[in-house]
This record gives C-alpha cells, structure tokens and sequence, in this order.
C-alpha cells in the first residue's frame, strides 16, 4: 500500500504535536502545510523537512496531489475550509471544537456527505490511556450495573499562556473543555436523555465562562455530574487529568490524579498505573494528551486505509457538539433540556 499524502491546515500552538504526532505513524507523508501567515508554516516545515508551505489553501489544494487533509486552524474557520476541502473531494480530519455553532458543525457534516467524502474530529481525549482504562473495567462488568458518575476536569492550569486567543471567546469551558468531556461521558455512557448546566465566569481577564457543571440522565438512567473549571485552586494540581468516578451496584472505579485506577468491590480495592507513553516530542505539562494523538491519529489512519472504523467522526462529534450547545441553552434559560428536542 503507498503512503497517503496529506495537508496540514493552519499551524498554531496545537500543529507543533498533531505533526509529529502524525510522524509516529508509518503509512503516510505530510506534503505540504498551510497557514495564514506563512511564516509560521516555514517554522514547522524547517523542522520536520516539509517540502511545501502556503498561504493560500485554494492554491495549495490545486498543487498537491492530496489524499486527505487534516484542519488545526482557529475554530471559526473549520467550516469554511471543510467546505472547500470536501469540494475538492477530499477526506478531512478536523480538530475540536468542530466548529462555532451547532448550526455550522450540522453543515460541516451535510457537505462532506454531499460531496461523498469522510469527516472525522480529532478528538482525543476518549483515547487517553487511563480513559481507556477505564472503559475497560466499565465493559467487564466487575462494579456491576452502573448508576451514578462524576467526570470531572478542575484546573489551575495557565491555559491562557500557551493559548491567548481563548481569552477572547465568548463561549469558552464548555467549548474547549466540554467538547472533550462531554465525549469521554458519551463514550464510557452512551448518550444523554435530559441535562442541565450552570455557568460562571471567575476570572475577569476573559470574556467566556470558565466554570461549567453539568448534570445529565443518560438514556441508560445513569445519573452523570461532569465539572469543569480553570478556576480551581487545587492542592495539587491535576492538569491534563480527567478524574472520574463511577458508582455501581457492586463496586466503584475511581480514575484520580498520578494516573491511577482503583476499582473497588466487596473483595477489596485494586490499584493499577496508568501512565501514558511519553514521546519525546510531547510538552511535559501536557504529557497525556500528546500521547493520545498518537492513538487518535491511528484510529483515523487505519479507517483512511480501509482497516478499520474510526470512532470520532463528523457524524458521532455532531452528538458531542449538541451536547454543547444544549448545555448552553440550559444555563441561559435556567431550565432542563430535553437532548433530543435540542
């Protein structure tokens, strides 16, 4: 099998690990990269001996002869390059959030179907090792039939250092943050039934919340309480954990900070290490999601090739992005939302 050609689309904070996150994997080559300002393109070509570098995504996508493109552009421009992308014919991996809206992310999904092309989200958080782990004990029935569950992402972080832009987003935690969350509910759940949200905005330097809770009835009756915040002053800090804790009727998981498992049944607890892999690549402060690119990367790869299914497309990510725009529309409203009459 030769190996796919690709694009990379816009080359912020985030392009400096999905690309060598990419570089992992065998199967593939990174032909050529665009950014609005080109010079941050040049950068990442320089480093990773990338042959061509645009400003211009129309001209790009007319040079290289392409088999897919992945989307690491600012939020409010995936639509727009999505459309263009798929006119060409080309499957498109796009990071998260999808897109700004709900509208904009259901449109996303009717043009890559109306030109015939695959969309997948790269979202990575359900791929994290301990995540997965999780789901591993969940699936093997060991704590029984589950009935109440807190996920819960609560940082100090700087997040704002490595990316300012967020500061000006008016919807913030439950995009950013949310948009994974909200997937790791789904994928270790199944969907919401009913949710509602409170909303608070403790830092004044920022124009969007950055304080979310959550509490959602699955379709399965489980009750599920997800939390977020960049507000927390924590007695040691979690980041990029997400801690979780799942109730059942014969025992308790328990995900908690230093990538530890514990499952917890009348016999006793268990403790398992958890850590991810560490690539040499990977910022230290963001260990664990640099490593579950990789893994995402892979799931999508595999698809792209025709050896497997991906978890995380356009049409699964739209069920994540509802969940989103509902948990807003619940906080405005100061009213439970019924998921499917969103």
């Amino acid at each position: 099998m030769s190996n796919l050609r690709f694009a990379v689309i816009g080359c912020g904070f985030w392009a400096n690990y999905q690309v060598p996150a990419w570089l992992e994997l065998e199967g593939i080559e990174l032909a050529a990269l665009y950014n609005r300002t080109i010079s941050k393109a040049d950068v990442l070509a320089d480093k990773y001996n990338i042959q061509s570098t645009y400003d211009d995504i129309n001209i790009l996508l007319n040079n290289e002869q392409l088999d897919f493109v992945d989307i690491i552009s600012d939020v409010d421009t995936h639509a727009a390059f999505t459309k263009i992308a798929a006119r060409k014919g080309l499957p498109i991996i796009c990071q998260k959030p999808m897109a700004a809206g709900y509208a904009s992310a259901k449109q996303m999904v009717a043009d890559c179907k109306q030109s015939n092309v695959p969309l997948y989200i790269h979202e990575n958080f359900r791929w994290q090792l301990p995540v997965r782990k999780v789901k591993e004990a969940l699936d093997s029935n060991i704590v029984g039939k589950a009935f109440k569950a807190r996920i819960s992402f609560c940082s100090g972080f700087p997040v704002f250092e490595n990316q300012p832009a967020l500061k000006e987003l008016r919807h913030f935690i439950l995009t950013d943050i949310g948009s994974h969350i909200f997937d790791i509910c789904r994928f270790l759940f199944g969907e919401a039934q009913t949710l509602y949200c409170q909303t608070q905005r403790i830092n004044s330097g920022i124009k969007g919340e950055d304080v979310a809770n959550v509490f959602m009835k699955m379709e399965s009756g489980l009750h599920c309480c997800a939390e977020m915040s960049y507000a927390t002053v924590p007695e040691k800090e979690p980041f990029p954990q997400t801690l979780v804790v799942i109730e059942g009727d014969e025992g308790t998981i328990s995900l908690t900070g230093d990538y530890t498992l514990k499952v917890t049944t009348k016999k006793g607890t268990t403790i398992t290490n958890v850590h991810p892999y560490h690539y040499a690549w990977a910022d230290k402060d963001y260990d664990l999601v640099h490593s579950s690119i990789v893994d995402c990367n892979r799931n999508i790869l595999d698809a792209l090739q025709g050896k497997g299914i991906a978890e995380t497309t356009g049409d699964d990510n739209l069920k994540t992005v509802r969940l989103v725009w509902a948990a807003y529309h619940s906080a405005e409203e100061n009213k439970v939302v019924i998921v499917n009459d969103f």
